[in-house]
């Protein structure tokens, strides 16, 4: 698989490209979901070396992102949310995705090691709807038998603002549970349970799971990696317990149909034996038709840079290239961004 990975690297190619993504393009600002804002400043870091042209990327969530293109504020926005067709014709923009990655269960469990506890779908939804609160629930144990399970009590760490990574995770729990879906909902912000603490973006959550004995919470894989959470292993829909990796996550986009407006497969719990069960990509919204031509050009310019030159540094930060006849077909759909 890793030779699925390594995307459009002819460097003839790339220098032509550098050169043609030039001082024509405005300097452009983007906001919204904080899934990808590693890859966007990283991808932003390198544009500016390679063109001069400058990109300010805020990680304020995928509410933000959408509510920030929508009222025009902002040059492109940024949601793991995708919107419907509907919705992109109403506000008259263009959806394509970027880079492709996961959401994960990450825990602070101690004498507990990352991927050793065994979790399946719906025992997962039962734990973030507040239902089982202790550790040794004999519901956990009896999907790990032979680990020590201890005496504590669960704190549910969740996004507090409005989320794409919430969006993904909670669509993924409401299929497991329909207690869950009509208790805590599915959406960029639902009805967490009162054993839970609210932490602003990725970070938040992972630093409130970090600092809290007995804590589960979700974020996407990149940020779990970056900063060393233990994960759980999830069972797939094809019955295999699965740790989250660039592969899985591979596995779970094998196959997809990107082909439909605004280019947002459903990628959750797909039926491959290896694929992560929460998968999904991360897209961008920009104006079919804008009132600045040159900071139109500008995002155009930037993430088709990106999607040619970029693939290799958004696998170092844990996230998965888009296939090479997705990247076209991406590069076909920001046609319509005028």
């Amino acid at each position: 698989m890793k030779s699925h990975r390594t995307l459009c690297k002819l460097s003839t190619l790339a220098a032509a490209l550098s050169l043609s993504f030039s001082a024509l393009a405005a300097d452009i600002t983007g906001a919204g979901a904080t899934f990808p804002y590693a890859v966007y400043t990283k991808w932003a870091e390198a544009y500016q070396t390679a063109t001069k042209n400058r990109v300010n990327y805020q990680g304020i969530g995928s509410s933000g992102g959408v509510k920030q293109i929508k009222a025009r504020t902002v040059d492109f926005g940024g949601t793991d949310a995708p919107l419907s067709e509907p919705d992109l014709d109403a506000a008259g923009l263009v959806q394509v995705p970027t880079v492709m990655g996961g959401v994960t269960i990450v825990i602070h469990v101690p004498g507990i090691e990352s991927g050793k506890l065994k979790l399946d779908g719906p025992l997962a939804a039962e734990i973030f709807r507040g239902a089982i609160r202790k550790w040794n629930d004999p519901a956990i144990a009896s999907q790990n038998p032979g680990l020590k399970l201890p005496d504590l009590a669960i704190t549910v760490a969740f996004r507090s603002d409005g989320s794409g990574t919430t969006y993904v995770f909670s669509n993924y729990l409401a299929r497991q549970s329909a207690s869950f879906k009509s208790e805590v909902g599915a959406g960029n912000t639902v009805n967490w349970p009162a054993n839970g603490v609210g932490g602003k973006g990725n970070p938040g959550v992972a630093a409130n799971v970090q600092k809290i004995a007995g804590a589960i919470g979700y974020v996407d894989i990149a940020d779990a990696t970056k900063n060393k959470m233990n994960f759980v292993a999830l069972k797939n829909k094809s019955g295999h317990y699965i740790v989250p990796t660039q592969d899985a996550i591979e596995a779970a986009a094998a196959g997809a149909n990107f082909k439909v407006k605004g280019m947002a497969p459903d990628l959750l719990d797909q039926a491959h034996k290896d694929a992560w069960p929460i998968t999904s990509a991360t897209y961008i919204l920009a104006y079919e038709k804008g009132a600045d031509a040159a900071k139109q050009k500008g995002v155009v310019d930037f993430f088709g840079w990106a999607l040619n030159n970029g693939q290799k540094m958004a696998e170092d930060l844990g996230f998965v290239p888009l296939p090479a006849s997705v990247v076209k077909m991406v590069e076909t759909e920001m046609k319509n961004i005028k």
